[in-house]
């Protein structure tokens, strides 16, 4: 009896020293883990799960060990570099100024429409002096449809009682400045815009003078048709080149 006693006690020992021992190695477990996904985990405490730890520290046998984390850097376009890698320095925020467009008419294209300014000059000059002096234009004939002093003094030949021959002189030397190989080098948006500008209210002119010929005064100047062409040709010609090698760019300041 006394040794069944005995034996029970020594075996109720062994598991409460077996279960001592279960308790002491659970702990030691939960104390002693690594958290695998970064997680920072507190002596005693079990690290809460899917919690990342933003430094990057790591567990070693229950120590907090802090990983040094690499800088973020950024470079920017400016040759500056942003350490906190989330704003760009003052000079990448810095707007870069827009380089003007470069215009590229060939030097050919700007000697015709330079000439045919010439040329449309040459005869505004004419038809000017034989205006104020009265004199009969050369090689014109003075009957038929082809009548040069009939158009030349009929009323339709002054518009707001200016004489048309002076505005026409007035526009081929305008036309002569923005036509120059100079005008066309010269990298301006605003030139380009007034060279446009000024051939298309010198077509308006020359559609008036076209209907006042045919319908209104019945004949027509070989020399005012001269000048209509020479206009025609600039026209089309400056509003080819827009087209195909396009306009300068807005210049910043």
């Amino acid at each position: 009896m006394t040794a069944s006693k005995s034996s029970r006690a020594r075996q109720a020992r062994a598991r409460q020293a077996q279960a001592q021992r279960s308790q002491a190695s659970t702990a030691s477990a939960r104390n002693g883990s690594a958290a695998g996904n970064g997680t920072a985990v507190r002596s005693g405490t079990a690290a809460r799960s899917g919690g990342a730890d933003k430094s990057g520290t790591l567990v070693k046998g229950s120590t907090l060990v802090q990983a040094d984390s690499p800088p973020r850097a950024a470079a920017t376009r400016g040759g500056g570099v942003d350490r906190r890698g989330s704003r760009p320095t003052a000079r990448a925020a810095a707007a870069e100024p827009e380089a003007p467009a470069t215009t590229s008419v060939p030097l050919w294209f700007q000697l015709v429409t330079w000439v045919l300014s010439l040329a449309g000059l040459g005869v505004s000059i004419y038809l000017t002096i034989a205006h104020f002096t009265e004199s009969k234009l050369l090689g014109c004939s003075e009957s038929g449809l082809v009548n040069c002093t009939k158009v030349t003094t009929s009323p339709q030949s002054y518009v707001f009682g200016i004489p048309v021959a002076v505005l026409g002189l007035a526009f081929f030397m305008a036309a002569v400045a923005l036509m120059s190989p100079w005008a066309w080098r010269w990298n301006r948006r605003e030139v380009a815009l007034i060279r446009i500008a000024s051939l298309v209210v010198g077509m308006g002119f020359v559609l008036y003078l076209l209907y006042a010929e045919l319908f209104i005064i019945g004949s027509i100047c070989l020399y005012c048709t001269s000048v209509h062409a020479i206009t025609f040709l600039l026209f089309v010609l400056t509003v080819f080149a827009a087209a195909a090698w396009g306009l300068p760019g807005r210049q910043r300041s």
